[in-house]
């Protein structure tokens, strides 16, 4: 990271302990209002004051911490049923082994027919059936 990026020009370059024991109008975006009213509500004056300002430690603690906690059992079900829909549907799709030495070999699935393979198999089955008696029974007469 090039640290004159994130401080105004006039302390660009200095090392980075000048840098905490500079203002914290050297904060690229923090303007001398802004310090004055750092200094004013925490008592900071410098960078360094700032990052060790216990509220702001614990504002960062909860970040980092929040960006690495598990989700929630109801998220993860949700996800992991998510996961497990698209890998009957593409299964393919896995993500290539980091281990080179690993190889995933696909079987083709066994060929279904399509009539017993439908969701309502039973209903069309039962239907033409029913279809069937009556049109004997019609021939009989």
């Amino acid at each position: 990271m090039n640290i004159d990026t994130i401080v105004d020009q006039d302390y660009a370059g200095l090392s980075l302990r000048a840098l905490a024991a500079a203002p914290c109008s050297a904060l690229r975006g923090l303007s001398s209002s802004d310090a004055r009213a750092l200094a004013q509500a925490f008592n900071v004056h410098t960078v360094r004051e700032l990052a060790s300002l216990q509220f702001v430690q614990w504002a960062a603690a909860i970040v980092t911490l929040a960006d690495q906690e598990l989700c929630e059992p109801e998220v993860g079900a949700k996800e992991t049923l998510l996961d497990d829909g698209l890998e009957m549907t593409f299964p393919a799709s896995d993500p290539v082994s980091v281990d080179a030495g690993v190889t995933r070999i696909e079987v083709a699935p066994d060929m279904v027919v399509a009539q017993d393979d439908h969701q309502h198999a039973g209903q069309v089955a039962h239907s033409t059936e029913a279809g069937l008696r009556k049109a004997a029974r019609k021939v009989k007469r």
